[in-house]
């Protein structure tokens, strides 16, 4: 009898939920298949038997929290494929005598022929009602990724109800509440949203959280991404945007005020001597923060690459945990979604964040008789007063409008 323990995952995630199972009892599984698919604080995993057998008990059930360490299912290595031991667990007996009554012999068990296929692929499949067996891979391995499964997808996919023996804990449930007396809806928060959650409500009660904003012309910015952006595509084959500028502004201001790039640990301040930006992004399962590493070391092309490539990931749910470990600092954008204004909340345990908006044409007076109609953006930090001094905090958005307002220095400065 061999168990399969949910493995350490990473250094700060010590439980997760299972998501879906991938294999059932009396299924013969081979090392390094695939056997269920784990949801945690930041992204989905799949776990991989470490031996071969037969499957003879499913301890936990889709929905159950888990920890480091937990026996979630036996294999019996001894066993005859397709044969399935007796249990001696009340709570499985009839379970397990109904699978064998509908498993072949020996000779008659057909090979599975379960696709290889991502998590996310997995999870967008699920959501849509397709068959994964019926949808064609454009890897040269042969595995299935979310972009096959948006390939194969309708315009309009109809999602299959769920049967009710079998319904997903993150199942919609529309009823009459007795509350309301009239029609709601319940749906079940994903752990990730439970996460993120729980931690924004943390911030704002053991960090000395404030905001100070500015406003940036971008004139010169899109005047300079105007002139260039076809030299800079043919050069380099990305396009170039925003985030570089934003980001090497910060990189260029957290040099100067260092403090907005440290974290508290204890009675002691550690001042990070590395630039790992994260760049918040809007992605299904709800706000991630993927990491630009050692962003000071990076052209506007390798940080327009790097941003579009986590995004890509973060979209398709495929973002790996090193992909949102770290980070020193973060840059988020409520611009895409037309914010004018908006306070961002620390990303924990960052003691900073910059918040970029939308950009407006305003009336802006260039002297004391002219007036002109530029694109104006405002901007904000959000800083953990514990730390950083209001006049750190200023200082250092100031430098970034500055700078952002004069992008050939970023230019010549990578």
């Amino acid at each position: 009898m061999m168990e399969i323990k949910v493995p350490e995952l990473a250094e700060s995630i010590s439980e997760g939920t299972i998501s879906q199972w991938l294999i059932n009892i009396g299924d013969k599984v081979s090392k390094g298949d695939s056997v269920v698919e784990l949801e945690t604080d930041k992204v989905n995993i799949e776990l991989n038997a470490e031996y071969s057998g037969v499957v003879t008990k499913v301890l936990k059930e889709t929905g159950d929290t888990v920890e480091v360490g937990d026996v979630i299912a036996i294999i019996e290595e001894s066993k005859a494929e397709g044969t399935v031991a007796p249990s001696t667990d009340p709570e499985h007996t009839l379970e397990e005598s109904l699978n064998q009554q509908s498993i072949p012999s020996e000779q008659e068990v057909p090979k599975s022929n379960r696709p290889i296929a991502s998590p996310a692929a997995r999870k967008m499949a699920r959501e849509l009602g397709i068959d994964l067996n019926r949808v064609n891979s454009s890897d040269p391995l042969g595995r299935i990724r979310s972009n096959d499964v948006k390939a194969y997808s309708p315009a309009s996919p109809v999602k299959e109800e769920p049967k009710l023996e079998k319904a997903s804990p993150k199942r919609k449930e529309q009823q009459t509440d007795v509350e309301f007396d009239k029609p709601i809806e319940r749906v079940k928060m994903s752990r990730r949203r439970q996460t993120i959650a729980k931690r924004l409500v943390e911030v704002q009660q053991t960090a000395a959280m404030l905001t100070t904003f500015n406003e940036v012309d971008m004139s010169a910015i899109m005047d300079l991404r105007h002139k260039r952006k076809d030299a800079f595509y043919d050069k380099h084959g990305v396009r170039l945007g925003f985030m570089s500028f934003f980001t090497k502004a910060v990189v260029s201001a957290l040099k100067q005020f260092p403090l907005l790039n440290a974290e508290i640990q204890g009675d002691e301040l550690l001042i990070k001597k590395f630039y790992d930006i994260g760049i918040a992004v809007a992605a299904p399962e709800g706000l991630v923060v993927p990491v630009v590493r050692n962003a000071n070391q990076k052209n506007f092309a390798e940080i327009e690459q790097e941003i579009g490539n986590l995004g890509k990931k973060a979209r398709d749910n495929a973002l790996t945990l090193n992909d949102l470990q770290g980070g020193t600092f973060t840059i988020t954008n409520g611009g895409v979604f037309g914010s004018l204004m908006s306070t961002p909340i620390l990303n924990s345990p960052q003691v900073g964040i910059l918040g970029m908006h939308k950009i407006q044409t305003r009336p802006v007076a260039i002297d004391s008789e002219r007036i002109a109609n530029r694109p104006m953006m405002y901007i904000a930090l959000s800083y953990d007063h514990r730390i950083v001094d209001g006049k750190e905090a200023v200082s250092f958005l100031a430098m970034v409008k500055e700078l952002l307002e004069d992008p050939e220095t970023l230019l010549l400065e990578s």
